[in-house]
């Protein structure tokens, strides 16, 4: 009888733990699906998948995008390929790197056009074309922002040389702005914080104070992110200027995510392997940009360059 009563008590403390057991795997699975949005991408791959939704020709429309140009070394540049922006004057791209600080102008095919040194500079993460023959660099650590000219072969461009905008949170040294992007027809910068929190911030009136109008207005719209975007972090943003929309970069999410007029999710694009044709997962995705035709180019730490197209 004793060893009957063993056996019970043995077979329920087993029972017990396994239900425990059961009971942690449950929470833990929660806790990864929220953490990285899982549920939010589920909702959003089935309110915005061709199958359930067609697509909408007056948006970028991630889903229809497959990759051209599939994480090809950019030759000439070794390390920290960092921010990237579209020159509609010059039909090229513009990308920094910030370790030398390095400004790189490349073709729409990831080659090495020119480079021209950023003298005094420090920790450029982003670049962004105001037009007018002119680029504003973000500088990290000093959350600082500096216009300067679009150069001119083989010039080298010095810090103490040009106008600087510094707007500082005091959130670290290394968590400052990792993206900008410029509506060229609207006077909008847009100013993408990486995580620590994750910020965005829209300044109107940049280019007309540059020009003596002085009218800047700052508006933090990180409600807009942290509470509608399905992201970890915010790497990159860019301004679509054909449909008006937002196309916002997450590196450790590794996706795209348009955002529409109206601040709510139009669609979203995962740059993961075996998604879009890519052969791999986007590795360290640090800037993005889009072109007059809609095509929509990548750069990747340390030297990977990534082209789509919509198709």
């Amino acid at each position: 009888m004793i060893a009957a009563a063993a056996r019970f008590l043995r077979a329920h403390l087993a029972a017990k733990w396994v239900w425990i057991a059961v009971l942690c795997g449950a929470l833990y699975s929660i806790y990864v699906v929220r953490v990285n949005h899982l549920d939010d991408r589920l909702y959003f791959y089935a309110t915005t998948h061709p199958l359930f939704q067609g697509a909408d020709e007056q948006s970028v429309w991630l889903p229809a995008y497959r990759v051209m140009i599939d994480a090809k070394p950019v030759s000439g540049i070794r390390n920290n390929l960092s921010g990237l922006t579209y020159d509609p004057d010059r039909d090229l791209l513009w990308a920094v790197t910030n370790g030398p600080n390095e400004l790189f102008a490349l073709s729409k095919t990831g080659e090495v056009l020119q480079r021209h040194p950023l003298e005094g500079f420090h920790d450029v993460e982003a670049v962004s074309y105001l037009g007018d023959d002119r680029l504003i660099l973000s500088e990290e650590r000093r959350q600082a922002l500096v216009v300067v000219p679009v150069p001119q072969a083989g010039q080298t461009l010095k810090r103490d040389g040009y106008k600087g905008l510094t707007i500082d949170y005091g959130e670290g040294d290394n968590d400052g702005y990792e993206g900008l992007a410029y509506d060229l027809a609207g006077d909008r910068l847009y100013i993408a914080k990486e995580r620590r929190p994750v910020r965005l911030l829209e300044i109107t009136g940049l280019r007309a104070s540059l020009d003596g109008d002085f009218s800047l207005d700052i508006q933090d719209r990180s409600t807009l992110v942290r509470k509608k975007v399905f992201a970890t972090d915010l790497s990159s943003v860019v301004f679509d200027q054909r449909s008006g929309h937002l196309i916002l970069l997450s590196d450790e999410s590794k996706l795209l995510i348009e955002i529409g007029n109206d601040d709510k999710v139009v669609s979203f694009r995962s740059l993961a392997a075996g998604v879009a044709g890519l052969k791999a997962s986007v590795p360290q995705a640090e800037g993005v940009t889009i072109d007059a035709e809609g095509n929509i180019y990548i750069v990747s730490e340390p030297n990977l360059f990534y082209s789509f197209e919509r198709s």
